[in-house]
């Protein structure tokens, strides 16, 4: 696990540093300095003519350093301050001083003119670090506006000028960098959208600042590696039936609508369920019974409270809502499937849609062991805050929902994040835009809840479910590109991604 800290919590985890552990801020900001410089290098950057752009502030002295280190190794380096003099922290102050012996040029303000005619390779952006959490305006924006207007190669250092490390969002505007070295952990701006996109290839660089702090605080977002989904994968045993995977219900599909029920239980099969039982509008039969013979097929014409307690007391796991349509039938069932079941249930689409005009079917429910999966939009309708709300700072906006109603919540969108009271909010990381197809929803509640049958608990199969998704997304647009993906594609992949998971 990694950790993806906001503006505060790493600078909590800088100042526990340098005053616990006696760390100098000086040494810090030489090692960050440093890093950036071998990266630079790595990257192979034309280094002709290099223009370091600082602020006042200790990211403005890690840039400083770098224009410092580039002198010493004979490059042509102009330095400039853009920040004021009389505000800088005495680490830059320091830098700047020791800048001056090197014999590196050194500006006290930024010419616009100057600057534009000069044939810059490469720009390093050293204006503003993660404390920003003003909009850049007046002669700041139009400094990032020339650097953005640039031919040069542009590299910022910890995060683009302009990013907020909180929430990734545009503070007025933002330097469009084609490489980031963030230091010591990556911010969980640079990961959120449109932060991400700004920070172009973006690496982290450990420089010795402890994580005892974001380890401690538990609103440290966090990301899973490798090795903590591969050991999340459910295990096959030798000795084993179908029942021992579980057995899944999926209350999906009304007329006309027997994609979204074919989709999620082919994913919820590839990845691994025993027997999957699709209860469906009865219209769905024959086209389901012959896209997939595998699972078994139950129809309903009207709504019957007896035959959906049965189907409910035969299933370990229920998935709901795709595809269910909105009409008196299908609220009804879903009401009585959240009243009934207390067995692990995904809620996903129209059972969202159903749901926030009707939260009350929530109370004395199991809530616990409810997967919510709504996209922004269904979101919003559930939460009853604007899109453009819950993007000012998505992460706060899904922790404050999942503790007022105890689920588990998976916020689809470019980058998902996974909630659940009493854990780390998490960033999935994989996935990419081939997958903004219509059914992918629908193939990710399946896999959700397969994970689930197979004997996750609700967070691990939120989890995996997310990431498995996006790898086979990945899989897919490696193969045959971005346009062409199907969503059953991704269910018939995921299997793929697993196998891959599991080698690697």
């Amino acid at each position: 696990m990694r950790y993806l800290p906001d503006a505060k919590q790493m600078k909590t985890a800088d100042s526990f540093t340098i005053n616990e552990l006696k760390i100098p801020s000086l040494e810090l900001m030489e090692r960050a300095a440093r890093a950036c410089v071998n990266h630079i290098k790595d990257w192979k950057i034309n280094l002709n003519k290099i223009c370091v752009l600082c602020g006042s502030g200790n990211n403005g002295g890690d840039g400083f350093a770098i224009a410092r280190m580039f002198a010493w190794e004979g490059y042509d380096v102009t330095a400039v301050l853009v920040g004021n003099r009389d505000h800088c922290t005495p680490e830059t102050a320091h830098q700047i001083e020791q800048l001056k012996n090197t014999g590196a040029q050194f500006k006290e303000q930024f010419e616009q003119e100057a600057f534009e005619s000069e044939p810059y390779t490469l720009i390093i952006d050293a204006i503003f670090g993660v404390g920003l959490c003003r909009e850049v305006g007046g002669r700041y924006a139009q400094i990032i506006e020339c650097v953005n207007q640039s031919d040069a190669v542009r590299m910022s250092v910890d995060i683009p000028s302009g990013i907020c490390a909180t929430t990734g969002n545009v503070l007025g505007t933002a330097v469009r960098a084609d490489y980031t070295v963030t230091i010591q952990e990556t911010k969980v701006g640079l990961v959120l959208d449109p932060g991400r996109s700004y920070a172009g290839i973006c690496v982290s660089e450990d420089i010795g600042i402890v994580s005892l702090p974001l380890e401690r605080d538990e609103e440290t977002a966090c990301t899973l590696e490798g090795s903590d989904y591969a050991a999340l994968l459910p295990k096959r045993n030798a000795d084993s039936n179908k029942g021992t995977y579980g057995k899944l219900l999926m209350i999906t599909g009304s007329k006309g609508m027997s994609g979204a029920a074919y989709l999620g239980s082919l994913a919820a099969y590839r990845t691994g369920t025993g027997l999957v039982q699709i209860y469906t509008a009865k219209e769905n039969r024959v086209i389901l019974q012959s896209q997939i013979p595998e699972a078994i097929i139950t129809t309903y014409e009207k709504y019957d409270v007896n035959e959906l307690h049965r189907l409910i007391d035969w299933a370990d796991v229920v998935a709901i809502g795709s595809g269910l349509g909105t009409k008196k039938t299908a609220r009804k069932i879903l009401k009585e499937t959240l009243a009934y079941t207390k067995k692990p249930c995904v809620i996903d689409a129209d059972g969202l849609n159903i749901l926030s005009e009707h939260m009350d079917y929530l109370c004395g429910a199991d809530c616990e062991h409810f997967i919510f999966t709504p996209h922004m939009k269904e979101f919003e309708r559930i939460s009853g805050l604007k899109i453009a709300e819950v993007k000012k700072d998505r992460i706060a906006a899904l922790r404050t929902f999942v503790k007022e109603y105890d689920v588990t919540c998976v916020l689809k969108d470019s980058r998902t994040t996974i909630a659940k009271p009493r854990e780390r909010v998490a960033v999935n990381l994989s996935g990419c835009a081939a997958m903004a197809k219509a059914g992918s929803g629908d193939v990710l509640a399946g896999i959700i809840a397969s994970y689930l049958a197979q004997g996750l608990s609700e967070w691990e199969a939120a989890l995996l479910g997310v990431y498995i998704h996006g790898r086979a997304g990945e899989i897919i647009e490696k193969e045959q590109g971005a346009y062409s993906l199907l969503a059953r594609e991704l269910a018939q992949k995921a299997g793929t991604a697993m196998t891959i998971q599991e080698e690697n």
